[in-house]
Formats: structure tokens, sequence, C-alpha cells
């Protein structure tokens, strides 16, 4: 079990770690390749995961939803504790509620249960990501529409990959071989990218960020426990929910809170110690998983 759980996890820190240690040396720019990756890459990836083969979308309802309740719970579950600690509400709750779902999640799941699992991760990134540039945006910058939301390039290629599954369609094969290949590119970019970033934050507000590595993944690992039990989510669904759940904190977060000066120091601290700490959590929710 040591052994898998080892060979699940090496590929996604063994990337991550090259590009920080890349980023220590020459400090490159990421921020066009960032671009480029959330504007075609990652699109191309979500719309070959739902349009490039049938897929029985009614059957992803209950995992949608167990998504659903894991980020919005966690905000809900963090809210007293930030007013506790005297933390402020738009610095501490939104890491806890928007996880790792991409950079993390997507390559942890092909790799964990295999190219079948990838729809699956899909559906469990989308839910985070919409959530986050409607929900997250919303509340950091209340001047923020959410009419808007259907131009974001991650969300357009959802709702193209979605209506030709539902209709039926299929493309090209060369087409959608190349639509593929773009796709692939965006996972290593995403992971690479993420080494890169947490070599630039720094460990200055370490208390904040050590209460929010614990907490995210703790709760999101019960409220995945018990929204999988009450929607009778089983089998591979379950687990890749449990893992969801103890994802840590998306680096988004930190860029949201720079854009919209919500203690950009302070976010930095909880994504990167709660990244950090995926290096116990992780290894810890693939174990009662896969066990």
């Amino acid at each position: 079990m040591l052994i898998r759980i080892v060979s699940i996890l090496l590929p996604i820190f063994a990337i991550v770690g090259i590009g920080y240690l890349y980023a220590r040396r020459c400090k490159p720019d990421m921020s066009a390749a960032n671009n480029v990756n959330m504007d075609v890459f990652v699109p191309a990836l979500v719309f070959y995961a739902l349009a490039g083969k049938p897929l029985d979308l009614g059957s992803y309802g209950p995992l949608a939803l167990g998504a659903l309740v894991v980020v919005l719970g966690s905000g809900l579950l963090a809210w007293p504790l930030a007013r506790l600690l005297g933390y402020r509400n738009k610095t501490f709750i939104p890491p806890m509620m928007f996880n790792n779902s991409g950079n993390i999640g997507l390559p942890l799941a092909v790799l964990a249960w295999g190219e079948a699992a990838l729809p699956a991760a899909i559906v469990l990134f989308m839910v985070e990501n919409t959530l986050h540039f409607s929900l997250g945006a919303r509340w950091l910058n209340p001047q923020a529409r959410l009419l808007q939301l259907w131009r974001v390039p991650v969300v357009a290629a959802a709702i193209l990959g979605l209506a030709f599954n539902l209709a039926g369609l299929h493309l090209w094969e060369p087409l959608l071989i190349s639509i593929r290949m773009l796709g692939e590119i965006a996972v290593p970019l995403m992971l690479f990218s993420l080494g890169v970033r947490l070599a630039s934050t720094a460990l200055g507000e370490w208390k904040i960020g050590l209460v929010g590595a614990l907490f995210c993944p703790l709760s999101g690992l019960l409220l995945a426990a018990a929204s999988a039990w009450a929607l009778g989510i089983t089998g591979r669904d379950w687990e890749m929910l449990i893992v969801f759940g103890a994802l840590p904190p998306a680096v988004l977060n930190f860029l949201f809170s720079e854009r919209y000066r919500q203690e950009p120091e302070r976010v930095a601290s909880i994504v990167l110690i709660g990244n950090l700490a995926a290096l116990f959590f992780l290894p810890l929710a693939l174990y009662l998983t896969l066990h």
C-alpha cells in the first residue's frame, strides 16, 4: 500500500519540486504561460473529457452535489473559526473553501484511478472552479458580474463539451486528437507553475497558515464523508470525493487576494503551508480510500 501511494504522489510532487527548484535559480515569469494554460490548454482538457466519448452524465449528479457540499460547507465551518481567532472572513474563508482541484486534483485522479476517472475529476474541478469564479470573485469584489461567468474559457469549454455529449455530436477524429494533445499540456504545466509560485511565497504569516493547513483538509474530509453517506455515493466516486475533500487550498486564492488587495501575504502563507501539509494529508486520504 505504501509503495502504491508513493507511486501515485511522487510524479505530482516531483514536477512541483522541479518547478520550485527552477524558480529558485532562474526566477521565471510564468504569467504568460499561466494565461495560455487557463485560456487554451485547460479548456481543451475539459472539452475533451466531456465530449471525447459517450458519458452517462446523470450518474455524476451525486458526485457534483457532494463536491458542492464540501466547498460550501467548508466555508460555513470556517466562519465561526475565523471570528474566534480574529481573522478577516475574506482572508481566511475562501482558501478553506476553494481547494487545489486543478493543479493537484486532476493529475492525482488519473494517477490513482486511471484515465477513465478523468470525467469524474473534471466534474469535481468544475464545481469548485465555477464556484470560485462566481461566488468567490463576487464575495471579494461586489462589482463582479455573475452573468459574465460563461466568458471564462474553462466554463465555456465545459458548456460546449456537455452540449456535444448530450446532443451525441462527434468531432472529426484528427481534430479531436489535436484537442486531446493540447489538453495533455495542461496538467504538467499546472504542476510546474505551482512549484514556481510556491518558490516566491513567504512564510511570514505562518500562524494563520498553520491553522489553515490543518482546518482545510480536516473539514473537507469530514464533509466529504458525511455527504457521501447522505447521498449514497459508493465505489470510485466515494474514493474520489474523499480525496477531493483532503486537497489543499488552491493557488488561485492567492491570485484573487492579490488582485482585490485582501491581505495577500496572509493568504500566500495559507496556500504555501497548506500545500506543504498535503504531503501528509493526501497520503492519509489515499490510504483511507485505497486500503
